[in-house]
């Protein structure tokens, strides 16, 4: 078997139950055909707005060796690699659950309120200096997200780690039950999804439903600050978890933090990990990530990996894309520094991305300036939460805001005059009210949920042209 073999004609069709036209070898998987790379298996899903059936032609000549159907469409050339099956995301979840059950790696499932893909990230960062390690892309948590990135999951990898997420009660159990991890962990819980909840409680409640596939002797890391606490740990218990580890300041947590600096662009931590002393530096800023990398410590020691090794390689972890990432942009006769949260929201992250916002360095005249657009799925409570982002943003020294959406007028409202900078019905509409106050020396703040495609300021501003000579102020 090629050593770059991920899946071979006749395990594919043995997982899935489905039947081959010809034989092949895939080195990856895909379920877009606008970026199949070559040797791609494309997997034909169909969703409420596509038929991925349509671009089955389109992935083959592109370079996939074959693509798995339920039916054969219009197109296909003759003798092309194809695996019909009677359901393609059937067929995707069959070959993720032969991937788990073939894989002798150590598997931790990640899932929260908050800090999913952050942790997810620096996880994948820490232990792929101890072994091969394999992670979700992106988010990729959903019901289509999991399974693809478990089938991904190479044969020989040492470590997999996958982020598990959920809009509504009874979508995390089918998932982790797929994966089946030796860890699991819970970043947080908080308000978010309200829309669909009737309290934190019943969240607290659907996040616990990533315990029902913890592997027998299998290890639950919780967040001991987190007013859930006792709540998640019972239901742990009760799925059977091995050890129930704790992360936080509680001075009962297993993972405690000691003694914390936070600096604009880093912290520097003293902790002690499972009653091991250490001291690192995470290369982000935000007390959230200080939280969430003593979860990545407890699991890294969960796994029997080298927590020295890990430490040091937290120096190394940047924000991902959409999730407090900075740029440093030339503007006008300077520069401008973005910080671009722009992918998703609650009411804690939006605090936590303001302490990251007052705790940087402007240039010259420079000011603070939030960018701001709703936070989606909070239910009846959604102007009062937004309201009640007001005293925070003041207290990080904010000095103009700017909202977009329905939600956002309240907080528009609830700010004194002198910290309005504009509101409007669309993010789009904000560009140009924004880049014509913006000036040489400001820090930005983009931050809103990803349905308010608060994206487009930050490719607006990422399109702006560099000055032929950029000193900040």
């Amino acid at each position: 078997m090629a050593p770059f073999a991920l899946w071979t004609a006749a395990e594919a069709q043995a997982a899935t139950g489905g039947r081959n036209s010809t034989d092949w070898v895939a080195s990856g998987i895909s379920i877009d055909s606008r970026t199949i790379a070559f040797g791609d298996l494309f997997v034909a899903l169909k969703g409420p707005n596509f038929d991925g059936h349509d671009y089955v032609a389109a992935a083959l000549a592109a370079g996939a060796v074959a693509a798995m159907v339920s039916q054969v469409p219009q197109g296909v050339p003759a003798g092309a690699g194809v695996l019909q099956v009677a359901d393609t995301l059937e067929g995707l979840r069959a070959l993720a659950a032969a991937a788990r059950q073939r894989s002798g790696a150590k598997i931790i499932a990640v899932t929260g309120s908050v800090g999913k893909t952050g942790t997810k990230e620096a996880l994948k960062l820490v232990l792929a200096e101890q072994g091969e390690t394999h992670a979700s892309t992106g988010s990729l948590n959903n019901h289509w997200g999991v399974p693809l990135s478990l089938a991904r999951l190479p044969r020989d990898a040492a470590y997999g780690v996958f982020e598990i997420g959920m809009n509504h009660a009874g979508e995390i159990a089918p998932l982790v039950r797929l994966v089946r991890p030796q860890v699991t962990i819970i970043t947080t819980v908080e308000a978010a999804h309200l829309a669909y909840f009737a309290s934190l409680e019943a969240i607290a409640e659907a996040k616990a439903e990533i315990f029902l596939g913890l592997e027998p002797g299998g290890t639950a890391i919780l967040n001991r600050d987190n007013p859930q606490f006792a709540l998640l740990a019972k239901r742990a218990a009760a799925a059977g978890a091995d050890r129930i580890l704790s992360f936080g300041q509680d001075p009962a947590a297993d993972a405690r933090l000691t003694n914390v600096a936070l600096h604009p662009t880093c912290s520097c931590i003293s902790a002690e990990i499972c009653g091991q002393a250490i001291t690192y530096k995470i290369g982000s800023p935000g007390r959230h990530w200080v939280m969430n990398s003593l979860a990545v410590l407890t699991a890294v020691q969960a796994v029997g990996a080298d927590l020295g090794l890990a430490g040091l390689r937290l120096a190394e972890m940047t924000p991902p894309p959409g999730r407090g990432q900075r740029h440093r942009i030339g503007f006008r006769t300077g520069a401008i520094d973005l910080i671009d949260d722009s992918y998703n929201a609650s009411p804690v992250s939006m605090r936590a991305a303001f302490a990251v916002l007052g705790g940087a360095l402007t240039g010259k005249r420079g000011r603070r300036v939030a960018v701001l657009g709703d936070m989606l799925e909070l239910g009846p409570d959604a102007a009062r939460l937004h309201a009640e982002l007001a005293a925070d943003l003041l207290a990080a020294k904010t000095d103009l805001v700017f909202t977009a959406g329905p939600n956002m007028q309240a907080l528009h409202d609830a700010l004194p005059q002198k910290n309005r900078g504009a509101h409007v019905a669309e993010s789009a509409a904000l560009v140009e009210p924004l880049l014509r106050t913006l000036q040489s020396g400001d820090v930005v703040l983009v931050k809103g949920s990803y349905g308010s495609r608060m994206r487009v300021i930050v490719d607006a501003l990422l399109r702006q042209p560099a000055p032929s000579k950029v000193a900040n102020g």
